[in-house]
């Protein structure tokens, strides 16, 4: 299959904004919530709602792609009516209200991402090793958001979130327009029920330790922002420090075509994991140390970028043919959709009530358990 650098930018447009959305979110939406008076509990609930409809979701969206056969009619509805449903935060600022918005929102949202990647590994066929470079303008955008927002934080006022997030939303509705169609190649595992894949020991070992993952990542991505803010950093410096993992994150999706030609996806996996377990162990008890942040960020290149290529690659190595979406679909449900969801929801109480330093604690262990199961199961695949 051929492959055009016009098709490039239109993929890579979708993933710049896409990942804009989530430089907004993530880092932001908590000091929006503490903003308008939610403690933290409540601010743990909202922040999980998308996790949650990442575990719901995509399941659903993933086989409707498959069954029909019109996978980016698929990622066009949902993108529309995802810009839609956002709308809806301008006009509530109380607790269940907003719940609401955020789950009906979070519902459409959580459809276009497993479909997109499923497309581009389609779209890119035997050059699957450069799905980072496509991916990386996702990073790009995530930089560009969370490093503008962060310095226009420190300058108006955090509820103009609301409308950075509703500009982001019609630059995912214009590029799901954009992206170009893939011919999905027909696969002999087709004719298999999809749970026949699942149940695979080595498919079972791989989505229960990025479940994990996930879980680890839960409170990072819930009060990260909130806690460098409370130990005296600046928002932009809160911006830059996500910016900086995020530029290592780039680097690495750059560089995994070399790094595949020298070492194994579950290698790489061990790596991201053990990588995973000092760089929250770091973050829980060195805030106060810039030079050990920093690293912190440093290490997100491990934690996340090469973490997500290798296991969204050996998901495709699964799950081919009509399962792709599916597969797709039930890797971003159990790890980052479960697996974010009970990261997030148990952080909140275990902030209130034994503070930081354990919360970040705990997700060390998580990773650590995530490792485990990676060098028992994994170790030996090529």
């Amino acid at each position: 299959m051929s492959i055009t650098k016009n098709y490039h930018w239109r993929i890579a447009g979708f993933y710049f904004f896409y990942f804009s959305f989530v430089g907004m979110f993530s880092p932001y939406w908590s000091s929006y919530l503490k903003s308008i008076h939610f403690d933290a509990v409540q601010i743990a609930v909202l922040m999980s709602v998308q996790p949650v409809m990442r575990m719901l979701a995509p399941a659903l969206w993933g086989w409707l792609a498959d069954h029909t056969g019109k996978r980016l009619l698929v990622v066009q509805g949902a993108a529309l009516c995802a810009a839609l449903t956002y709308m809806g935060v301008f006009f509530t600022t109380e607790f269940y209200p907003l719940l609401f918005v955020i789950a009906l929102m979070g519902f459409f949202w959580s459809a276009s991402m497993p479909l997109v990647e499923a497309t581009t590994f389609t779209y890119l066929g035997k050059n699957s090793a450069h799905y980072g470079r496509i991916r990386s303008w996702g990073s790009v955008g995530f930089i560009v958001s969370v490093l503008g927002l962060g310095y226009a934080f420190d300058y108006i006022a955090i509820a103009w979130l609301l409308w950075a997030g509703a500009a982001i939303k019609l630059g995912i509705l214009f590029f799901s327009r954009q992206i170009p169609p893939a011919e999905i190649v027909a696969h002999h595992t087709d004719s298999q029920p999809i749970m026949r894949l699942v149940m695979q020991p080595q498919v079972l070992a791989l989505f229960g330790a990025c479940f994990l993952m996930a879980v680890a990542h839960g409170p990072y991505y819930t009060f990260y922002s909130i806690y460098l803010v409370e130990h005296g950093y600046a928002k932009s410096a809160v911006g830059w420090l996500w910016a900086l993992g995020v530029i290592c994150e780039v680097a690495v999706f750059f560089a995994m075509p070399w790094l595949l030609r020298r070492f194994t996806l579950p290698q790489i996996l061990m790596v991201s994991f053990a990588c995973a377990v000092l760089r929250f162990l770091i973050i829980g008890w060195s805030a106060d140390s810039l030079a050990l942040m920093l690293f912190a960020q440093v290490l997100h290149a491990a934690t996340f970028g090469a973490f997500h290529a290798a296991a969204v690659a050996l998901v495709h190595h699964y799950f081919q043919g009509r399962h792709q979406s599916k597969g797709q679909a039930l890797f971003g449900s159990v790890t980052y959709g479960a697996g974010g969801m009970l990261g997030g929801l148990a952080s909140g109480p275990i902030w209130q009530h034994w503070g930081a330093s354990v919360l970040f604690s705990m997700s060390a262990a998580a990773a650590f358990l995530g490792l485990l199961i990676m060098v028992w199961r994994l170790r030996r695949l090529d």
